[in-house]
């Protein structure tokens, strides 16, 4: 490449070494899976560590000029109550983001966590079971074999 006269920056070095290395179906396939990621239930640690490995794929992503479409891209994949906690505030810088979707991740499994546990102390679990019983043939009138 300085043959050539090109300047070897990293990014033009990344884009060579993948293109000789690294076959395009591959990436391809990558950078589909890193656009359907979601959070699903894993921690948004988990989540953040499969995003960063995936977006590495994605060429687009991996400049300081694409910070606020990797934000946005990241927002559309954790769960649904860290997406409102979080999504209105509009932040636009990744680590930033990053922090503040672990923390309230961690502060809403840490409340669900205390709940839980009091529940079960009070022995208020919602699985209890019905607190009388039913019969199979209440309300049904029998029909004598002389009428039918």
């Amino acid at each position: 490449m300085e043959i050539m006269g090109i300047g070897i920056t990293w990014a033009v070095f990344r884009a060579a070494f993948l293109e000789k290395y690294y076959l395009e179906d591959v990436r391809r396939k990558k950078e589909i899976e890193f656009l359907k990621l979601k959070q699903g239930s894993s921690a948004v640690v988990e989540y953040t560590a499969r995003f960063e490995e995936l977006v590495k794929y994605c060429l687009y992503y991996n400049n300081s000029s694409a910070e606020v479409s990797k934000c946005i891209r990241f927002e559309n994949g954790p769960r649904l109550e860290i997406k409102q906690g979080v999504g209105y505030l509009e932040i636009r810088q990744f680590p930033i983001l990053v922090n503040k979707c672990r923390i309230y991740d961690q502060d809403t499994r840490a409340k669900y966590s205390f709940y839980k546990s009091y529940n079960e102390k009070k022995g208020k679990t919602q699985d209890r079971g019905k607190s009388y019983s039913t019969h199979a043939d209440k309300g049904k009138q029998k029909v004598s074999d002389e009428k039918s």
